[in-house]
């Protein structure tokens, strides 16, 4: 069967799918044992038994296709197992204006995302001893309103149960419109707003995701380790792990660097907008219509907009699963779910799985289909991510799309089916 005609930026040639292989270290150990499962057309390679439709032209290749050549679909995805790609795919255009293509190693924008570098981040200065989890923020931070210094604690923040949540209420936060020229403006209009804020429930008693959580996590990090929140991951966890594009970029950097996708905002007229050249224009996917725009903000924080590339995120879970960024038991504490969280829906084909998601300490914790999963995902105007590490199979997914957040859930639930068998 001859495949359509690819949309811009995509190379159809094994080449393009397997040419990853030998750029991503293995995982230790040797080959995995044939699943009970493991069908005819599956294949054993050096990675283990490789599904046939998680091979190039399987039937994950050929959906993601669909969708690009709908236009539904901008990206870069890859299907790695123990460290190494088995298809690696990229879509349309990284920036239009420029006519650059999304490549396997274009750098995303990772939205919310990058949530569990801040996690890990807390996790590593508790293993040097410089913090406990059951510490009140306001034993390192100072300027914390006495209802908060008096209750909240570092696993409140990590485990979204501090209270905070992220509720719209008048003088909580800046106009969606501002645009910040210095992080420095950034983060003095984060505190000044903090300080207006008023707990949504008492810490501990509840779960609300709380961006603003894990922003007031990365101030943290700052103060104890002594170096900026970006500087310290950077450091400590890409560095290590081999994440060599990956960063805290500032929107001088993000419109200067053509390896950076731009994030292409939906408007209501059916026109998408390239978020970074457009600070007057907002999203309209997953924000209500306020017509925010993560742009307008100079740099990613704790609560997200850190950026990576799929062959990045492949390596960070390398690392993490060989105790390169914590050691076992510090690493199994990040991993392992602590709070119960919305319980797993129906897949996009009706199918009801059975599975629940627990919060981590930075990840989301997931069964399905008996199987552990640590992931996370992330959305804004013109960015839709997600990662996933299957713990117990050596099987990592990354999605990264410059396009809005709805492009990628039906791409999530494929994956997930696929490489666990329901």
């Amino acid at each position: 069967m001859t495949l359509p005609h690819p949309a811009p930026g995509h190379d159809p040639s094994r080449r393009s799918a397997l040419g990853f292989l030998g750029a991503v270290p293995l995982a230790a150990g040797g080959l995995l044992a044939a699943p009970a499962a493991a069908k005819a057309n599956d294949v054993l390679s050096g990675s283990g038994w490789i599904p046939k439709d998680l091979r190039p032209g399987g039937a994950f290749d050929r959906y993601v296709k669909e969708l690009a050549d709908k236009d539904q679909f901008s990206g870069t995805v890859m299907i790695a197992n123990r460290g190494r790609p088995v298809l690696a795919r990229a879509y349309g255009w990284a920036d239009k204006e420029s006519k650059v293509p999304n490549k396997i190693d274009t750098i995303y924008a990772l939205a919310s995302a990058s949530k569990p570098f801040t996690g890990l981040a807390v996790v590593q200065l508790v293993q040097q001893g410089k913090l406990r989890f059951y510490d009140l923020v306001s034993k390192h931070l100072d300027g914390l309103p006495a209802g908060m210094a008096e209750h909240i604690t570092v696993h409140h923040l990590l485990t979204h149960t501090s209270g905070l949540g992220d509720a719209r209420r008048p003088g909580e936060k800046p106009p969606p419109e501002k645009v910040y020229d210095s992080y420095e403006e950034q983060m003095a209009d984060f505190w000044a707003n903090l300080r207006t804020f008023e707990l949504e429930f008492a810490p501990g008693t509840k779960k609300a995701y709380s961006s603003t959580g894990y922003t007031l996590l990365g101030e943290l990090v700052a103060k104890v380790s002594g170096t900026s929140l970006q500087a310290y991951i950077r450091q400590n966890i890409f560095l290590p792990a081999g994440m060599k594009d990956s960063a805290y970029y500032d929107r001088r950097q993000w419109l200067a660097n053509d390896r950076i996708a731009h994030p292409y905002m939906y408007q209501k007229d059916g026109t998408r907008v390239d978020a970074v050249r457009n600070l007057d224009k907002g999203s309209v996917y997953g924000d209500a219509g306020q017509g925010s725009n993560s742009a307008r903000g100079w740099m990613g924080t704790g609560g997200g907009n850190g950026f990576s590339t799929a062959p990045d995120l492949v390596r960070f879970a390398v690392a993490l699963q060989g105790g390169k960024l914590a050691s076992r038991p510090y690493t199994e504490l990040y991993v392992n779910g602590k709070i119960s969280a919305k319980p797993l829906r129906e897949d996009s084909s009706g199918n009801s799985v059975r599975g629940e998601n627990f919060q981590a300490y930075g990840p989301v914790a997931s069964i399905y289909n008996s199987q552990r999963i640590i992931t996370h995902g992330g959305g804004a105007g013109g960015i839709s991510t997600s990662w996933s590490v299957y713990l117990d199979m050596d099987w990592t997914a990354v999605i990264l799309s410059n396009y809005d957040l709805q492009s990628i859930e039906p791409i999530i639930a494929l994956e997930r089916r696929l490489i666990t068998g329901a």
